[in-house]
């Protein structure tokens, strides 16, 4: 009885951990309707047709801040395409470069 409530705990605790990331085309919400989404869920992955082949769609991961990126990497600001606005600005997750001597 035990180890069928241990092993219940431990699947629930990677069913409610597993949260999928939303996906929105960007160029059809206005540049506050991007900024909202992605305070709300912290992080969510916006499509955009590319500027040199707009047949070509691009796509990328925007974050609410550095906390939301993996280790190593921090939250730096970047533009998309928006309904309203050329370069709606939003962070982005880079990874961190360091220097050597």
């Amino acid at each position: 009885m035990r180890f069928t409530i241990a092993l219940i705990v431990v699947l629930a605790a990677f069913v409610t951990s597993a949260q999928a990331i939303s996906r929105h085309q960007s160029t059809r919400l206005s540049c506050d309707a991007v900024h909202a989404i992605i305070e709300a869920e912290g992080a969510a992955i916006m499509r955009y047709p590319s500027r040199r082949n707009p047949s070509l769609t691009l796509y990328d991961r925007y974050v609410r801040h550095t906390g939301y990126c993996a280790s190593g990497e921090y939250a730096k600001l970047d533009t998309i395409p928006t309904a309203d606005a050329p370069a709606c600005p939003v962070l982005k997750c880079f990874q961190k470069t360091f220097l050597r001597d």
